[in-house]
């Protein structure tokens, strides 16, 4: 892995990578390290499941057919 802090002077840059990491895919974020984060705050919600009732008072369970292919 490299990590390296830049500062820019124009908006192209070019990266060169080590030889072990051609042909692999590799993943390029970009992002200002005094750029300040959005806290995403998890607010506490009120579950809800919805149940659905169903009848099985003539239901027959058939294990060869739950096992057929």
């Amino acid at each position: 892995m490299i990590r390296t802090f830049i500062k820019t002077k124009n908006n192209k840059l070019s990266l060169t990578i080590p030889d072990k990491y051609i042909g692999r895919e590799l993943e390029v974020i970009a992002f200002a390290r005094d750029e300040e984060f959005e806290e995403i705050s998890v607010s506490e919600k009120e579950v809800n499941f919805t149940v659905l009732h169903t009848n099985f008072k003539n239901y027959k369970f058939n294990r060869d057919e739950a096992n057929e292919r």
